[in-house]
């Protein structure tokens, strides 16, 4: 702001004619001392104008700044993710890799699940986890780093609209994608870290909606697991596979 008002006072900018003032990261600006001169660059300005504010807090300089900018504002507000899965109900099995194939095919039958997001750690994984599933009369393709940009376009607009049942995926759709009212998400392989578990669970349970996320644990990622759960702030549920009929899956 300093810097913007040593112009106007050398006549190298006119603030006259300005019809949008974007304030970004304003709270900063307001921690570091800038009101002064904020409110300076503000009395320059038309009164007619578009103002956007963003801000990660609200404090209570940033209120009155608020109320002054904004007439009838729309107000958008970001959920974290942290806070997003809470609404989400979690649960995870305990079982071993050699049955995380029929378990998984099993919940997805059994519950007749649609529009399933699967994680598996590795390329290879995916593509084998996403064939087996069709072989057992399954929906399913696979999505990943060694697939075409246009393959992993279409097939994400065919499991969006509802034409595949599960998509099968690496850590590649964990952030950044959106998909309407996604139902399932399951982790079939635990991710690295606690932040990646919370970015793949956070597809699903999005704009308030329900829903839910199941994950694999193998007897080597048990401990790996408590950590995630830790770092989480929430313990989920285990259910042993072992207890489970899998025969015919």
């Amino acid at each position: 702001p300093g810097r913007l008002l040593d112009l106007v006072e050398s006549n190298a900018v006119r603030l006259s004619d300005v019809n949008t003032l974007v304030l970004d990261e304003a709270d900063k600006m307001l921690n570091l001392g800038f009101k002064e001169e904020m409110n300076r660059i503000l009395a320059l300005l038309p009164n007619k104008r578009q103002n956007l504010l963003f801000s990660a807090t609200l404090s209570a300089d940033l209120n009155n700044l608020h109320d002054i900018l904004l007439q009838d504002p729309l107000v958008i507000k970001i959920i974290s993710e942290d806070e997003d899965i809470e609404l989400i109900d979690q649960s995870a099995y305990f079982v071993t890799d050699e049955k995380k194939g029929p378990l998984l095919r099993y919940i997805i039958k059994s519950n007749k699940l649609y529009q399933v997001l699967v994680f598996t750690s590795m390329v290879h994984r995916a593509d084998a986890v996403a064939d087996k599933l069709r072989k057992n009369g399954i929906d399913a393709v696979a999505i990943h780093s060694q697939k075409s940009q246009n393959a992993r376009t279409e097939n994400l607009r065919k499991f969006k609209s509802g034409y595949i049942r599960v998509l099968v995926t690496t850590d590649l759709l964990s952030r950044g994608i959106d998909i309407d009212l996604l139902p399932c998400v399951i982790n079939y392989d635990l991710p690295r870290s606690p932040k990646d578990y919370i970015h793949r669970v956070g597809r699903t349970g999005r704009a308030e909606s329900k829903g839910e996320a199941i994950s694999f644990v193998n007897p080597d990622d048990q401990e790996h697991f408590r950590i995630i759960q830790k770092k989480m702030g929430k313990w989920v549920d285990m259910i042993d596979s072992d207890n489970i009929n899998l025969q015919g899956y």
